[in-house]
C-alpha cells in the first residue's frame, strides 16, 4: 500500500525537524570554531565567516590545550583501566562468591551512587592533603589524587555483577573439575563471556572520568596538572580569549570521547542488547 503524498511530506518535515534539533547545535559549534571573525560571548555562527583553522592552532599551542589534553589522557587512561579491573574483581566476588555481609557490602556500594559529588568534595580534599597510611605521603596536587577516587564506581560494579550472575554455573563447575582455580575461572571462563559488558563499562567509565570537573578542581591547584574540563572553564573566564578559540578547544576536548565510542561501538551495542535480552 503506497503512502499518500501529504503523509510523505509530513514525515519528511518531522524527520527534518528532528535532524535539525540534534545536528543543529553541533553544526553551529563547528562553524563557530572555523570562523575567522571574532564573535561575541554566547554567539554562534550558522555559516563560517572567513573560514580558517587558526583557532584550533591557537587553542592547541598558544592556549596550551595540548598540556591539558595530555593531563586528561593520563588520568583517563590509568583511571579507566584501574576502574574496569577493580569493578570486574568486585563484581566476581559479589556474583560468584558467598560470604557474610555480602548484602551490606552491596548496599554500601549502591549508596555511593546516591551521593552527589558536591557532598564528597570536602572529604576528598581532606583525604588527599593528609598523609596516607600506606605510602605515608600526601597525594594532593598529583595525578593519583584524580585517579584513585574514580577507581571504584558503583555503576560499573553492579553492571558487571548482573552479567556475571547470568553466566551458567555449570561452566564454572566444569572448569573447576578440570583443576582450574579462582583466577583461572575468572580469567578464562567469566571474562570472555562478559566481553560486551566490559566494552560498555569501558565506554561509560572513560566518559565519566573524562568529564570530571569537580574532582580535579578540588584536589589540584597546579595549573600544569589541570585537566581539560577545568582548563576550559578557566579559558572561558579570560576576556582576552575569543569565543571562537574556546569553541575550538571544546571540539578538541570532545574528540577523544567520540573516537573511543566509535572504536568500541560494537561492544557497546552488544552489551546493551545482551542486557536488554537478559532483563
Amino acid at each position: 500500500m503506497k503512502t499518500s503524498l501529504p503523509l510523505r511530506v509530513a514525515k519528511f518535515v518531522v524527520y527534518a525537524i528532528i535532524l535539525l534539533i540534534f545536528v543543529g547545535p553541533f553544526w553551529s559549534i563547528v562553524m563557530t570554531a572555523i570562523s575567522g571573525v571574532s564573535l561575541k560571548p554566547g554567539q554562534l555562527a550558522l555559516l563560517p565567516q572567513s573560514p580558517t583553522f587558526d583557532n584550533f592552532k591557537v587553542a592547541f599551542l598558544d592556549m596550551r590545550v595540548w598540556r591539558y589534553l595530555l593531563n586528561s589522557m593520563v588520568v583517563v587512561s590509568f583511571g579507566t583501566i584501574a576502574q574496569v579491573v577493580v569493578s570486574a574483581l568486585a563484581a566476581y566476588a559479589l556474583a560468584r562468591k558467598k560470604f557474610r555481609g555480602a548484602a551490606i557490602v552491596s548496599l554500601l556500594i549502591l549508596s555511593t551512587l546516591m551521593l552527589p559529588e558536591e557532598v564528597i568534595a570536602i572529604p576528598l580534599y581532606l583525604v588527599t592533603i593528609k598523609q596516607l597510611p600506606v605510602i605515608d605521603t600526601s597525594i594532593y596536587n598529583t595525578y593519583f589524587a584524580m585517579i584513585l577516587p574514580v577507581v571504584g564506581w558503583a555503576f560499573s560494579i553492579f553492571m558487571l555483577t548482573e552479567f556475571m550472575r547470568a553466566v551458567p554455573k555449570e561452566l564454572e563447575e566444569a572448569a573447576r573439575i578440570d583443576g582450574a582455580n579462582d583466577w583461572q575461572v575468572f580469567g578464562h571462563v567469566i571474562l570472555p563471556l562478559i566481553r560486551p559488558a566490559l566494552g560498555t563499562v569501558l565506554i561509560f567509565g572513560f566518559i565519566m572520568i573524562w568529564d570530571q570537573y569537580l574532582l580535579p578542581l578540588v584536589v589540584i591547584n597546579d595549573r600544569d596538572l589541570e585537566t581539560l574540563p577545568v582548563a576550559l572553564a578557566s579559558l572561558r573566564s579570560d576576556p582576552s580569549i575569543t569565543p571562537n578559540i574556546i569553541v575550538a578547544a571544546t571540539l578538541i576536548a570532545m574528540a577523544p570521547s567520540v573516537i573511543v565510542y566509535l572504536l568500541l561501538q560494537k561492544h557497546f551495542n552488544r552489551g546493551l542488547m545482551a542486557g536488554a535480552v537478559k532483563g
